[in-house]
């Protein structure tokens, strides 16, 4: 059900650039699926990735713990830096998953075996 919801969002990408169109769908442990595209931009920087553009989807409807993401390319592509980050905001247990566009699975691995010693909440101070 998430590789096809990922692979639906995928359809959705906007992508006129690099032609890399990438589909998530993120799953909350509340059951809810939330699904993000990426989004490019002239200005190379402001382009949003797909996995981030779930995880802010599901945080605006009142999610903050998650189960699994699955992430859907061409050839089933990694999570860049910026969203392994942003996603280990929520949990580093993640189970993050991907797959292509054939249906084949790459990679599925736990958040923190991808982004190992990240920094998080609890590296900052509290006062």
């Amino acid at each position: 059900m998430l590789q096809q919801r990922a692979g639906e969002a995928r359809q959705q990408a906007y992508a006129p650039y690099s032609k890399y169109r990438v589909g998530a769908a993120l799953l909350a442990k509340s059951g809810e699926i939330y699904p993000g595209a990426n989004v490019e931009n002239a200005a190379y920087p402001v382009t949003m990735c797909a996995e981030r553009a779930a995880l802010f989807n599901a945080v605006t409807h009142g999610e903050r713990e998650f189960e699994a993401i699955v992430i859907v390319t061409e050839n089933g592509g990694a999570p860049c830096g910026s969203c392994r980050q942003a996603l280990s905001e929520f949990g580093r247990d993640l189970q993050v998953v991907t797959a292509d566009t054939q249906g084949n699975l790459h990679l599925n691995r736990a958040l923190s075996d991808l982004l190992p010693d990240s920094f998080g909440p609890g590296d900052l101070h509290s006062d």
